[in-house]
């Protein structure tokens, strides 16, 4: 199909919606290391009635494109820890295809909640540690079982990567820039791993509307919130990410059993 062509037939003011959901969303989680997927997920199956597998399926697409520029531009940041990240990296990529693969015989939906609880509980101790203490930073003795679990949960949960990789780092005490920048580089891989079938499949024009608005959004946002991540102090990081994962994980409670 012409390029050009297919560019004239897409309605720009229809795309500005998704655009500034996909922006906001990739500001959160560039900077927190958190909530792209949760933010997208929650417009496309609660707002728009787009089917779970269809909305999942599109949000991973989306994240090939975002996580590897937000993972570029933390790299530019000096966010990237190295060791952290090839710790995350190998063992989340098996959790993701082991995840994959045992999607259709593992019912998610039973586990999920339980997990998003988990998560809440972690939410709330962050959100009070940020508040009452200054972090103290010490390196990580838990690494490649978390990025295991958490590519598992991303894939057969439709999420998970960022909110447990990242808020069991911080618990951990490692430095939350080094955190973000790390959990975001390693999460191009996971999702490319993931996705890698749903690309193969996807023709362009399957990328107008929404898909494509989140990814422009998403893009653009990812160099801002790398540079935000670098910048920010630590203990209202650790507020903001104790905040931003509590709601979210009682939001998705609610959906699950509400």
């Amino acid at each position: 199909m012409d390029i050009a062509a297919w560019f004239a037939t897409i309605d720009l003011s229809a795309l500005l919606p998704f655009i500034l959901v996909g922006f906001a969303a990739q500001m959160v989680d560039g900077a927190l290391g958190m909530a792209f997927g949760v933010i997208c997920n929650t417009l496309l199956v609660g707002v728009m009635g787009m089917p779970p597998a269809l909305a999942s399926q599109r949000v991973h697409l989306v994240e090939c494109f975002t996580t590897a520029t937000s993972g570029i531009s933390h790299l530019l940041h000096g966010n990237i820890d190295k060791r952290l990240f090839l710790s995350l990296v190998i063992p989340g990529v098996i959790g993701g295809v082991a995840g994959a693969y045992l999607l259709t015989s593992l019912d998610a939906s039973v586990v999920k909640p339980f997990v998003l609880i988990y998560l809440t509980l972690i939410g709330v101790y962050l959100l009070i540690r940020g508040i009452a203490y200054p972090p103290k930073q010490k390196p990580a003795k838990v690494v490649a079982p978390l990025g295991l679990i958490g590519g598992f949960l991303d894939a057969a949960g439709g999420g998970g990567w960022g909110p447990v990789v990242t808020s069991n780092l911080l618990i951990q005490g490692v430095e939350p820039r080094k955190v973000v920048g790390s959990v975001n580089a390693a999460e191009f891989f996971l999702t490319l791993a993931i996705s890698a079938t749903f690309i193969w499949h996807i023709g362009i024009t399957d990328l107008a509307g929404a898909t494509l608005g989140l990814l422009i959004g998403g893009v653009l946002a990812a160099p801002m919130a790398a540079w935000a991540a670098k910048h920010f102090p630590a203990r209202p990081m650790l507020i903001l990410v104790g905040v931003v994962l509590t709601l979210t994980s009682l939001y998705g409670v609610y959906r699950a059993w509400g």
